[in-house]
This record gives structure tokens, C-alpha cells and sequence, in this order.
């Protein structure tokens, strides 16, 4: 093992301030499969299912968290999909070096994620009609309210990844 003087400063933070480095890493996995998502979500939106943007989708689970389209409903369940699936691998292999069955863990996963789909949706829908009520309209209140939507999740999904659903395998002592 190499001695403390010939490590680089950053590896010596990493190593001193690890659980706040994988937190680092959850939020820019995050944001890097966010970006993969929304890429994909415009691309079959606007080519794809363009078409199908005109039927309805009458259902009101789907349409609290604002799917109101076939054309919507797909490129949702897809582009979602992707978004997950990435941040599920980036987070598994590389955030949190999970070791744990695989199976179990995507089971874990996948019940967080429709959880958190539906709690955004929630989520998004009560700030917005609380914004209304306040007359706080426009774009800049319409992105105060996405970004708030898009980080209040982080408050059960870190959890629940570092702790339930990435873990370690326990060190025979």
C-alpha cells in the first residue's frame, strides 16, 4: 500500500470525507442520467410518437403526474426507463461498489422508482397549486418549482440507495 505522502491531495480528501464523496457521485450520476433521459425524452417526443401526442390518455393516476398523451405516455416510459436503468448501473458499480444480489436489489429499486414517480407527481402538483394560490406564476417560478420537485426526492432516494438497496456484503470478522 502506498505511504499518505505519495497519494494526491483529492485521493486523500476522497478517502477522508468518503460517505460525502458518495453523495457527490449519487448527484452527478443523477444529473448525467437526467441529461441521457431528457435527451431521449425530446428525440421520441419530437419524432417518434409526435403523432400520438394527439390522443388522450384518460386516466387520472397518469395525468396527476402530468400524462395527458399516448405520444407522452411513451416517450415517459421509455425515456424514464434509461434514465433509471443508467443511474441504477453508474450507482451500483461506481457510487456505492454494491456487491449484494443483483435481483434483489433492481426489485428494491424499481419499488423506490414508481414510488418516487408518483410522489413527484404529488409533489409537483401541490407546489404548483400552492404557487397559483400565491400568484407566483412565470417562468422563474415554474423552475424554482422543477427544481424543487427534481431535489426533494433526494431526501428518501440517497437513502435508500446507500443503505437498502446498494449495500456491501457484510465482512466476515
Amino acid at each position: 500500500m502506498k505511504n499518505d505522502k505519495s497519494k494526491n491531495s483529492f485521493v486523500m480528501w476522497t478517502e477522508k470525507h468518503t460517505e460525502f464523496w458518495k453523495f457527490i457521485k449519487f448527484m452527478i450520476a443523477g444529473g448525467g442520467s437526467s441529461v441521457v433521459e431528457l435527451i431521449v425524452h425530446m428525440l421520441l417526443l419530437n419524432t417518434v410518437f409526435a403523432a400520438l401526442t394527439e390522443q388522450p390518455v384518460l386516466n387520472s393516476a397518469l395525468n396527476m403526474i402530468g400524462i395527458t398523451s399516448k405520444g407522452y405516455l411513451y416517450t415517459y416510459l421509455i425515456s424514464t426507463t434509461v434514465g433509471y436503468l443508467i443511474a441504477f448501473i453508474l450507482n451500483r458499480k461506481i457510487t456505492f461498489k454494491a456487491d449484494v444480489n443483483p435481483t434483489l436489489s433492481m426489485i428494491l429499486y424499481i419499488i423506490m422508482v414508481v414510488f418516487t414517480i408518483f410522489a413527484n407527481g404529488w409533489i409537483g402538483s401541490a407546489m404548483t397549486t400552492f404557487a397559483q394560490a400565491k400568484g407566483l406564476s412565470g417562468n422563474f417560478w415554474d423552475l424554482v418549482i422543477k427544481l424543487l420537485g427534481m431535489a426533494i426526492p433526494t431526501i428518501w432516494t440517497y437513502p435508500c440507495n446507500r443503505f437498502i438497496i446498494h449495500r456491501k456484503k457484510k465482512a466476515n470478522v
